[in-house]
């Protein structure tokens, strides 16, 4: 099959290297240095269980929007920070538009699906999460990748609103890539899949970017492990405002999942560490624009996004 990755970071390489490793041929979207060197010298991605080593074709999007048809993949893979979304389906309008290419986002929050259905039809959008893994750019051409690295995947927003030719279409590919040796899970409802993730994200994510703490630091923290719960909490209370409900033990399943996952620096850490933007709107703005809607408080997650927005 092939592949387009779409953001060619810590996550979407491993991923990548996983499907090209399995005899896929796959295309890298990237920018800058971190595309020079795969150009220059190929890929490199390091996992415990799992090394990979050799050349890619790594493009930047005006490459891509020259010398490829969209029709030309069998799926678009989307993994860059969630900002970036709207910005990369204006610039890539026309390409996509003329092409029944589906289109899996694997980022955080919870407004990118809404976004990419709005843009080229629910029937091509496909959602899913990277669960239990974390991945970054050591340097240029260099990643390095940790945890059992999951996927959980969906037809967008529930198979009960999807066409059965669609939901068929994503079972093989979830066939794909288990034997790409990628640990894939069909998800029913994929839209309470990706609030259930935004648990975490919030729990965790800006409070490590604020402490400079990592995940197994923060949970056992007597204090802070409690103000963890406390934000998913708030996630809970706002999802309703999408049409998802989050119980208590929602709550307790990715609270008790955090705090026993392998200790990982977050994403919005390793940011803030670098100087890059932290990716403040898809997690802690998703939930305060959802409060601001249903007129409830979320005065934790509004104080550390606003310290972060300070600092």
């Amino acid at each position: 099959m092939n592949f387009l990755i779409i953001g060619a970071g810590g996550i979407g390489c491993f991923y990548g290297a996983k499907l090209q490793i399995a005899g896929h041929h796959v295309t890298f979207l990237s920018r800058g240095e971190h595309l020079y060197a795969m150009q220059q010298s190929g890929l490199e991605v390091e996992h415990k269980e799992s090394y990979f080593s050799d050349p890619v074709e790594a493009l930047d999007i005006d490459a891509l929007i020259k010398n490829k048809v969209c029709d030309h993949y069998d799926l678009i893979m989307l993994t860059t920070k969630g900002g970036a979304t709207a910005s990369i389906l204006e610039q890539l309008d026309h390409w996509l538009s003329n092409s029944e290419t589906p289109f899996l986002s694997l980022q955080n929050g919870v407004d990118n699906e809404p976004l990419i259905s709005k843009a080229i039809g629910e029937e091509r959008t496909l959602g899913g999460l990277a669960v239990r893994i974390g991945g970054h750019i050591i340097e240029p051409g260099k990643v390095h990748a940790t945890g059992a690295a999951q996927l959980i995947i969906g037809a967008w927003p529930n198979v009960e609103n999807c066409s059965i030719e669609k939901n068929n279409n994503i079972e093989k590919l979830i066939e794909v890539f288990v034997s790409a040796e990628i640990s894939t899970q069909l998800s029913l409802n994929i839209k309470q899949e990706l609030w259930r993730k935004l648990l975490i994200n919030n729990g965790v994510n800006p409070l490590s970017a604020i402490t400079g703490l990592n995940t197994g630091e923060l949970t056992s923290h007597k204090t802070l492990t409690l103000r963890v719960y406390e934000m998913m909490e708030e996630v809970a209370s706002v999802a309703k405002a999408d049409d998802v409900v989050l119980s208590k033990q929602d709550i307790d399943e990715m609270y008790e999942l955090i705090c026993t996952f392998d200790p990982i620096k977050t994403s919005m850490l390793i940011d803030k560490e670098k100087g890059r933007p932290l990716e403040l709107d898809s997690i802690c703005g998703a939930v305060l624009r959802r409060s601001e809607k249903l007129g409830i408080q979320t005065p934790i997650t509004q104080l550390v996004n606003d310290l972060l927005i300070l600092n």
